[in-house]
């Protein structure tokens, strides 16, 4: 028996060194990747700048409010009801993540606040009592949602030029391109 590797001729062991194949090489990340095809998604999109853009905005409106886990189904209950675009409503929904969160619905809450002309500031310890929370409550979640209703309709507005100009000026150079690619 063989006590170590060193033993057996070179010739006879196989080549341990792992090689690229040739289409591994030069490959973006599995993320990257999704990313492209997101992006190619979205300018293959079938349907006229304003169909998609409208579906965008609808969905922007949507995200900018504080109903988790119903977003996206809002969006493109909006989306239809309006004849938008749904998957750029579905897309526009993503305005809001865990991320993005807290920076939105702290802006929502002061502008519905400074909408209502409200004084009181929010003081979660300074809630003692039940009926103090649920008079707090009200006052809170009006705040919340008058403020949600105008940066969601300033949102979906801008979003929607927003988005229209994308949409005309990728179609143009993807149409610049072909064109180019013919001749």
């Amino acid at each position: 028996m063989l006590k170590n590797l060193q033993q057996i001729p070179q010739q006879l062991l196989p080549n341990l060194t792992i090689k690229k194949s040739p289409s591994n090489r030069n490959k973006p990340p599995k993320l990257h990747r999704y990313g492209r095809y997101l992006h190619w998604r979205l300018i293959r999109m079938r349907g006229t700048p304003e169909y998609i853009a409208r579906g965008l905005a609808l969905g922007v409106f949507a995200g900018l409010f504080p109903i988790f886990g119903l977003q996206t189904i809002v969006g493109i209950a909006l989306a239809t009801l309006f004849r938008g675009h749904k998957i750029a409503a579905a897309a526009g929904t993503w305005v809001s993540n865990p991320l993005t969160y807290l920076p939105i619905y702290a802006i929502n809450f002061q502008v519905g606040r400074w909408l209502l002309n409200s004084q009181e500031e929010f003081v979660p310890e300074s809630i003692l009592s039940f009926p103090e929370l649920m008079q707090y409550g009200t006052q809170f979640v009006t705040s919340l949602f008058l403020g949600c209703l105008v940066m969601g309709i300033i949102g979906g507005i801008l979003s929607y030029f927003v988005g229209l100009k994308l949409i005309r000026w990728w179609r143009s150079n993807r149409r610049q391109n072909l064109e180019n690619n013919l001749y």
